[in-house]
């Protein structure tokens, strides 16, 4: 008697995953399973037709009771392949989990070489939309906020306006960290461009120039007085002149364009970092990028270049 897995289980099995979003159909099949109504019956089909096909493309969605179901067919090699497979997945021993995790960097390293060779990933418009404050501290403070906003040769009005909207909010994120951060409000990225903050800087420039004048006055009066009294005191003052105010204001020097490299460089190095670690996970899809075996063949072909250049370089 041929074994088979119980119709009740193929129903509730086929029925849960007709529900799931992004289940993956043969192109043959995308047009009838874009009707909610026949994915059950295409997969209750292939199901009954073809176990170890069924379960290398659904078995990751299936449950540990779910498999349970299909230890009928164990004598059967491809299904009891694919079992133990999907149950080390569920329930990994530790060198399994030691295995997965060297597994996972790998393909996220060969990920990242695809990014830095697309080069718009981590571009820096790119990254600096990603983390604004980040590129703000490393690069930003010390370029043309102004430039990002003005219009570009080619470009419409309309992609003028949409980019200035876009980088307003970018600049907002900028503010919004650096007021969590406890940053002095005159340090604010965009208080340059404050119309209240200049108006208030104008008036305690027209301020400090009356007092300037007053000063002047006094001194001149001084002077007038000092000569009446004998020309030596003047000599000595002449001689020892006044020591240079404290309160000048120190600027930060604009840094060069090797050191401006080399600050970009520090900043796509941690961008890089960020997403091997796994925190671009509002931008990228990990689940992809960690199962996809095909980033398995970019470390078999560094092994064997690695290997010649061991060998030539012995020889």
């Amino acid at each position: 008697m041929e074994r088979k897995v119980k119709e009740e289980a193929m129903e509730s099995i086929t029925q849960r995953l007709s529900t799931l979003d992004n289940l993956y159909f043969p192109r043959a099949l995308q047009s009838s399973a874009a009707d909610p109504s026949h994915r059950k019956s295409i997969l209750h089909d292939l199901l009954s037709r073809d176990v170890p096909v069924f379960l290398e493309r659904y078995g990751s969605k299936l449950t540990s009771d779910e498999l349970h179901e299909f230890d009928v067919l164990n004598d059967d090699y491809e299904v009891n392949w694919h079992l133990k497979h999907l149950r080390s997945k569920l329930n990994p021993t530790s060198e399994e989990l030691k295995s997965r995790s060297v597994t996972v960097k790998n393909r996220r390293r060969a990920y990242l070489d695809k990014l830095i060779c697309d080069g718009q990933y981590f571009s820096e418009d790119a990254m600096r939309e990603r983390e604004p404050y980040l590129h703000h501290e490393y690069l930003g403070r010390f370029q043309d906020l102004s430039g990002r906003s003005m219009a570009r040769p080619g470009e419409r009005w309309s992609e003028t306006l949409l980019r200035r909207c876009e980088e307003a909010r970018l600049v907002a994120r900028i503010r919004e960290e650096q007021q969590r951060l406890g940053v002095a409000q005159k340090d604010w990225v965009g208080n340059e461009t404050n119309p209240q903050q200049e108006e208030e800087e104008e008036e305690e420039e027209e301020e400090e120039e009356e007092e300037e004048e007053e000063e002047e006055d006094e001194d001149e009066d001084e002077d007038e007085m000092k000569m009446e009294n004998g020309g030596d005191h003047g000599k000595e003052m002449l001689l020892d002149p006044p020591a240079a105010s404290a309160t000048v204001e120190q600027h930060e020097e604009a840094p060069s364009a090797e050191e401006m490299q080399d600050r970009m460089d520090q900043f796509t190095y941690i961008m890089h970092q960020k997403f091997l670690s796994g925190e671009d996970h509002e931008h990228l899809d990990y689940s992809k990028i960690d199962d996809d075996e095909t980033l398995d063949d970019h470390w078999l072909r560094e092994a064997n270049h690695d290997a010649e250049e061991k060998y030539f370089a012995e020889d």
